[in-house]
């Protein structure tokens, strides 16, 4: 066990689980982040927590995940109250600690004038050793209310609704049309970030629990939303913000120029030995050129690295960011700097400032040959652009796979066009304070309400919509709330505004 001192962030270097070596992990899909990390060195990590008396890492995360006490229980080899101590605001914590960005590190008060305490490693490694001590188990309700709630879509916002619901009693029925339950987790993360195994396991305790999975399930065609109204005291809409942002150019219909999204979700099915629909998409021998300099765009990057590309570009319509805290982003503000890419640490090249202005068909057969960019200098009024001052015009880049990955407008509203279902200005459906949509029963949560956002984010209002449903339903509610705090991380990462 590490000593514990009170000025361990004196004492103790930044040290988080490291990951892969980027040229061998390139080569195949198990996941980046070493799996070799030692209960020492975590623990010492913890002691770097100086337990603020105000605990701002709390106010960067959406959760509100209780960070210092469970740092400071690592820090004593208590790891078992860890995990219940993180468990009491985080249904998944293995979701946020593969996954998430980790809003809370840039708000942790050593970010001022040194490096962060490791708060995503110490999650991670908490929720991996109750895995592996068998900590973990399926906690059924005491008893049952009667009530039957409808959740559509099983990605972090649905689950952990369901969770939630369900240990308070009610019958939480979930309703997916992929034939697989975990939504952006099973089929839009690669597997070489977080592997399904990890949402297997979550499913399979969640089934135990006492919820009904029904997979393979489209609502509006199998299903429709006043069918489930009828047939449910409350329903919860849970489906993502799975509209693509397109690049409406010239060229924009050659083969070969598709979405990362579909591009990620087929590969991800490939992996899983599901079948795919469509023509498959392949980076094989190909140049690459990836629009958009968010997450999906870098999945998409090592991606076309693992199917073996000839080369990968990835193209951002912003400017680079800077390394270091412009003067004008203090602290506690979430910082505007460029976070080293994992998928370019594996090979491929990132260009800025490059608008996209067609994709050509050199050749004639109907398949993308260019892309055709402009590098640009963007003129802006507050914050979004109006207008551009050419700097480098006619640039013409070898490219046989366009994958677009500027983001998502929206919720796929199709299923509820036949209803009157009110959905806002921007794409999203729209709720009032309580989450509740227009139609009495029905509330919304995650993406769809909120647009594209973080994990954290959505695990957060799952959380939140299960306690306004179980008000709605019993007249008020035991379960916590979460922290939906003011000071937002950056949300949509993958779109370029």
């Amino acid at each position: 066990m590490t000593e514990k001192h009170p000025d361990g962030y004196r004492r103790q270097a930044r040290e988080p689980i490291p990951s892969r070596d980027p040229a061998e992990r390139r080569h195949d899909h198990a996941e980046i982040y070493s799996p070799e990390w030692s209960e020492e060195q975590l623990q010492a990590q913890g002691e770097r927590c100086m337990d603020c008396g105000i605990p701002a890492c709390m106010a960067g995360c959406p959760l509100g995940n209780r960070i210092p006490e469970w740092n400071d229980l690592v820090s004593n080899a208590d790891w078992r109250t860890a995990l219940e101590r993180l468990h009491a605001t985080n249904n998944f914590p293995e979701f946020t600690g593969y996954t998430c960005p980790a809003p809370c590190e840039p708000a942790c008060t050593l970010a001022i004038t040194k490096e962060a305490v490791t708060i995503k490693s110490i999650e991670r490694a908490i929720v991996d050793k109750g895995w592996e001590e068998g900590w973990i188990k399926p906690r059924a309700p005491g008893h049952r209310s009667g009530k039957r709630v409808a959740i559509v879509g099983s990605g972090p916002a649905g689950l952990a609704a369901a969770q939630q619901l369900n240990r308070v009693g009610h019958e939480v029925i979930v309703y997916e049309r992929d034939e697989l339950a975990g939504g952006l987790m099973m089929f839009g993360i690669p597997d070489f970030k977080f592997a399904k195994h990890r949402v297997e396991k979550r499913i399979k305790q969640l089934e135990a629990e006492g919820i009904e999975f029904r997979t393979g399930v489209t609502i509006g065609e199998d299903i429709g939303l006043h069918e489930l109204e009828a047939e449910h005291d409350a329903v919860l809409l849970a489906i993502g913000a799975q509209q693509h942002r397109d690049v409406l150019i010239d060229g924009r219909n050659l083969d070969g120029v598709v979405f990362g999204m579909d591009y990620l979700t087929q590969e991800n099915r490939r992996q899983n030995g599901l079948a795919i629909e469509g023509r498959e998409i392949s980076a094989a021998g190909k140049s690459v050129v990836v629009l958009g300099g968010g997450d999906t765009g870098a999945d998409c990057v090592a991606t076309a690295h693992r199917q073996g590309a000839k080369e990968v570009r990835q193209f951002s319509i912003n400017p680079e960011l800077p390394v270091e805290r412009p003067a004008d982003n203090p602290w506690p503000e979430y910082p505007r700097t460029r976070e080293p890419s994992y998928a370019l640490a594996e090979g491929g090249e990132a260009k800025f400032s490059l608008d996209t202005i067609a994709f050509e068909d050199s050749d004639g057969d109907g398949c993308v040959n260019n892309v055709l960019a402009e590098k640009v200098e963007w003129i802006r009024e507050n914050g979004r652009r109006v207008d551009k001052t050419v700097i480098e015009p006619d640039l013409r880049i070898p490219a046989d796979l366009v994958l677009i990955a500027i983001g998502f407008s929206g919720a796929q509203t199709g299923p509820f066009e036949n209803t009157d279902l009110e959905i806002d200005p921007s794409g999203r459906i729209a709720v009032n304070d309580r989450m509740q949509t227009n139609h009495e029963k029905v509330f919304c949560a995650g993406d769809a309400g909120r647009g594209a956002s973080l994990v954290v984010w959505a695990i957060a209002a799952g959380r939140e919509v299960a306690r306004e449903i179980d008000s709605y339903l019993m007249g008020n509610s035991t379960l916590p709330a979460s922290l939906r705090t003011a000071n937002a991380p950056l949300g949509a990462r993958d779109v370029d505004l």
